[in-house]
């Protein structure tokens, strides 16, 4: 796509560097992002990517000395605050939406105070009309009156982003900033996200995107900037950059291919049955898993992944059927008795459910496993520490010092803390939802390897994921959820992303589903 202006400048940083007690998350970055562009930043889990955001928000302060230029305004690095950044023309679509699902469309558009009113009162059917009107001025087909909540997750991100740009000007547009958009949508609902971002740059709209998946940056942005250690490493076009290429960038060493895993050989008696399990979505799911198999579960979201798993782990109590472990059945609703049993259970949203963000890595570490650590009537934590040593290298994770309270590392690194705790010391059963959603390249390629490993060594994965290429790459079969039904399950060699796309999608019929 041409550039309406070759020399218009959206964003320009200069000199940005921001240092916190016992690190340093940015040191001297400079880049800039031209106008009508979508320009993507990217980076590894601990790279600067958020920093820059929350500098360019005014959540944070950068430290003295660098400028922030929008457009034709310029502050002082320390000197950006929430306001300036909207007056500057910034917007800022974060992870967490900030909607109300129970809240109607035009409510939500309107929530940061615009209602229309006469008199004291709010003129509900200006509103109603006003916000039908931006949605359709942004190509968003969606109804104002809608409940926000019976929406398709990409429609609940298209409507943050017109609540974003609502008001803008194509002889305006500011910039839009996009934090992982797509992180969470289904492969189905990706291609519809960034059909509408394209539109929006022919609007001459200015996207600044962040992202860790490589093909859509490459497929969508028209450059790009590079950040590694909190340092600005490259900016350049995309064109004629391959994602090998990238992800050396990103990573900084050239990452080996990640072969596709041979089929296990799997006989004897299952590790796990699952006997007509019912519950929430769930209607009646059967399944076994055997010794060193990796099983996985797609299916769109509402479909009952997550509610499977959290039902064989004793998350939530089951409105019938059963769950055996070599045979024994796990108490209903008792996760002691499933860890016990040798599971392991890492969920999708690992911060909030899984950890311990005040306290350090070695804390977060041994908490399911304190039995380990204690020797008769004392607690050992020099093996604490040892262990915690350990998986800080062969995970990657970068932290200002071991004892480091959890919130001081970036998100990915503390998702690599929470994937890490249940998979040493090594379960039986190993259960992952969403393994690798929100952690970069590098990291991704890592904790594939330790899956890999862990099967090797007897270890069998139930694995949720709405990657499809991971699903191919890892299990040696995958059961097709729909409706809390299995409807489908699939076996090498029949097990390619093609195949899984149209049964997970062609079952629904559009791909939707909250």
């Amino acid at each position: 796509m041409a550039d309406p202006d070759p020399g218009a400048v959206g964003v320009r940083i200069e000199n940005l560097s921001k240092t916190y007690p016992g690190t340093v998350a940015l040191d001297g970055v400079g880049l800039a992002v031209r106008s009508g562009r979508i320009h993507a930043l990217v980076g590894g889990n601990g790279s600067g990517k958020s920093t820059v955001i929350k500098v360019l928000a005014g959540i944070v302060r950068g430290d003295p000395g660098g400028t922030i230029k929008v457009g034709g305004q310029t502050v002082p690095s320390d000197g950006v605050t929430p306001r300036w950044a909207r007056d500057a023309g910034l917007s800022f679509v974060h992870q967490d939406l900030g909607l109300f699902n129970t809240l109607s469309v035009a409510e939500n558009l309107s929530a940061d105070g615009s209602y229309p009113t006469s008199a004291g009162r709010i003129r509900w059917s200006a509103m109603r009309r006003r916000a039908q009107q931006d949605l359709d001025r942004f190509g968003v087909a969606v109804s104002a009156q809608a409940t926000l909540g019976s929406l398709r997750p990409v429609d609940r991100t298209l409507v943050a982003i017109v609540r974003a740009l609502r008001g803008r000007t194509e002889e305006h547009g500011g910039v839009l900033v996009l934090d992982e958009p797509t992180a969470r949508l289904p492969d189905a609902e990706v291609e519809a996200l960034l059909t509408t971002l394209r539109e929006l740059v022919a609007q001459r709209q200015t996207i600044l995107y962040v992202s860790h998946r490589l093909d859509e940056v490459l497929g969508t942005a028209s450059s790009l900037s590079v950040l590694r250690d909190g340092r600005h490493v490259v900016t350049r076009d995309v064109d004629g950059l391959t994602e090998t290429e990238l992800a050396t960038l990103i990573a900084g060493r050239r990452l080996a291919a990640t072969p596709v895993r041979e089929t296990a050989a799997v006989g004897g008696r299952p590790v796990l049955e699952v006997s007509h399990l019912a519950g929430g979505p769930l209607a009646d799911v059967s399944f076994t898993l055997g010794r060193s198999e990796v099983l996985g579960v797609a299916g769109i979201v509402g479909s009952g992944r997550t509610s499977l798993l959290e039902s064989v782990f004793g998350v939530w109590p089951r409105a019938g059927g059963d769950v055996l472990v070599d045979g024994q059945p796990l108490r209903d609703g008792d996760i002691g008795t499933a860890i016990d049993a040798g599971l392991a259970y890492v969920p999708e949203d690992r911060v909030a459910e899984g950890s311990f963000l005040d306290m350090g890595i070695p804390e977060n570490l041994s908490a399911p496993h304190t039995r380990r650590y204690r020797d008769r009537i004392r607690f050992r934590y020099d093996v604490e520490r040892r262990d915690a040593e350990r998986v800080v290298i062969e995970y990657g994770v970068r932290a200002p010092r071991l004892t480091a309270p959890l919130y001081a590392l970036s998100g990915g690194n503390q998702q690599k803390v929470a994937v890490a705790r249940w998979m040493f010391p090594e379960p039986r059963i190993l259960i992952l939802d969403e393994p690798t959603q929100g952690v970069d390249v590098a990291a991704r390629a890592d904790i594939h390897r330790h899956v890999r490993d862990a099967v090797r060594r007897g270890c069998s994965v139930l694995l949720v994921s709405s990657d499809l290429d991971e699903l191919t790459l890892l299990a040696d079969r995958v059961v097709v959820l729909t409706a809390g039904r299995i409807t489908r399950e699939m076996t090498r060699p029949d097990l390619d992303r093609h195949t899984l796309a149209e049964a997970i999608y062609g079952a629904t019929g559009s791909g939707s589903g909250a």
